[in-house]
């Protein structure tokens, strides 16, 4: 036992520090597990095998292509890098648990008109919850992933996260779940990094996936075909209605709400002439109750408050008070001012300082103070009114 603490905040010497890493078979993860076991940690890899059989999604190990994660290539891909270095892995069967967590969710979530955000999900009941349980019944001192986050600590000894150093790699917004538990155990050795030194690295350590692509959609949707995903899970759910515009007219016929997304201009299926000089139109609402598609010009997406449910702080909450507040409702936004309200432990409400467009329930809306993350919630009503 140690009496300083090593690189990863704990009072030990690396060699009697266990560290579970969650390997997703990427570069990162991958070059986070290779540098933990050079500083002479005892690292741990596990990786999530996420697609079996794939009954309901038509999804398997084989068939999930490889620029997505936790497919059969990328489980390769992380057994090699272990095996190449001399640490142990393990692979962990959690189709069921991600079945029901994250792709059934998904699937709810889009037939009652919202726009999912299945990542956070993963992170928040899987990947986290699950895999940090796995860490403490393998004796781990510490889980590490290789997301794009900061985790610092402040003046009284309390973990925080923060913006990674890359702005363009910040993975910020799919991490606001995380509690405050959970933060106390998780390291993230590459959020003061940015992409191009994790390839450096990657490359110095001889990896065999140093040029490996990123991961570019949502895993289970490899694809992009949100609506096919849907439709093998819940295919009663899906039925034509109608195209509404916003002054009653019926302007057209759809083939399933889970085809549309606040915001949406292209691709909606109705021609030209219903608007006046033809301007274009969106989808403004989806109502799932009369199954309606509601459509209208560019101004009627605007909104300005939004309120919020399900929410997690990690800072000391101060009931009804305004908190002045950076806010991101998509990840790859930059933060816009707004006015925060936290009404109770799950409830909040958001002023934005201006008007937005395209704000759609089910989203993501994540609370940032100079760069740090305080929390969030997900959106589950919009309004424009005057402040």
């Amino acid at each position: 036992m140690s009496d300083k603490f090593n690189s990863l905040g704990i009072k030990k010497l690396p060699s009697q520090t266990r560290v579970l890493v969650a390997m997703s078979g990427g570069v990162d993860s991958s070059v986070c597990a290779a540098l933990l076991h050079e500083q002479g940690y005892d690292v741990i890899g596990v990786t999530l095998q996420l697609y079996d059989h794939g009954e309901a999604t038509g999804l398997t190990s084989k068939t999930v292509k490889s620029k997505t994660c936790c497919a059969g290539q990328d489980i390769y891909d992380a057994k090699r890098v272990a095996q190449d270095l001399g640490f142990p892995h393990y692979v962990l069967n959690y189709e069921s648990n991600f079945h029901e967590s994250v792709i059934d969710d998904f699937a709810n979530s889009y037939i009652r008109g919202e726009t999912p955000i299945p990542c956070v999900k993963c992170n928040q009941t899987v990947k986290f919850h699950d895999l940090i349980k796995v860490a403490h019944d393998l004796g781990a001192d510490c889980m590490a992933t290789g997301h794009y986050i900061q985790r610092l600590i402040d003046k009284n000894g309390k973990a925080y996260l923060k913006r990674a150093i890359d702005a363009g790699k910040d993975q910020s917004y799919f991490l606001f779940a995380t509690t405050q538990e959970q933060l106390d155990f998780l390291r993230f050795p590459l959020g003061g990094w940015s992409k191009d030194t994790t390839r450096k690295e990657a490359e110095r350590l001889g990896l065999l996936n140093a040029n490996k692509p990123d991961s570019q959609d949502i895993c289970f949707v490899p694809d992009g075909n949100y609506a096919k995903i849907v439709k093998k899970i819940r295919p009663d759910a899906v039925k034509s209605g109608n195209i509404v515009h916003i002054d009653g007219r019926i302007v057209g016929k759809h083939k399933g709400i889970i085809h549309y997304t606040i915001g949406q201009r292209r691709g909606i299926g109705i021609g030209g002439g219903i608007s006046e000089n033809n301007e274009p139109l969106y989808v403004i609402k989806l109502c799932p109750g009369n199954n309606e598609v509601i459509v209208g010009p560019k101004q009627a997406l605007a909104r300005n408050i939004l309120y919020l449910i399900d929410c997690n702080w990690l800072i000391e909450k101060n009931i009804n008070m305004p908190i002045e507040i950076d806010l991101k409702f998509r990840s790859v936004m930059q933060p816009t001012a707004a006015i925060l309200y936290i009404n109770s432990d799950k409830c909040a409400e958001i002023h934005l300082n201006k008007a937005h467009y395209g704000i759609a329930t089910g989203q993501a809306a994540v609370c940032y103070i100079n760069d740090r993350v305080i929390g969030g919630g997900w959106i589950t009503k919009t309004l424009n009114k005057a402040l």
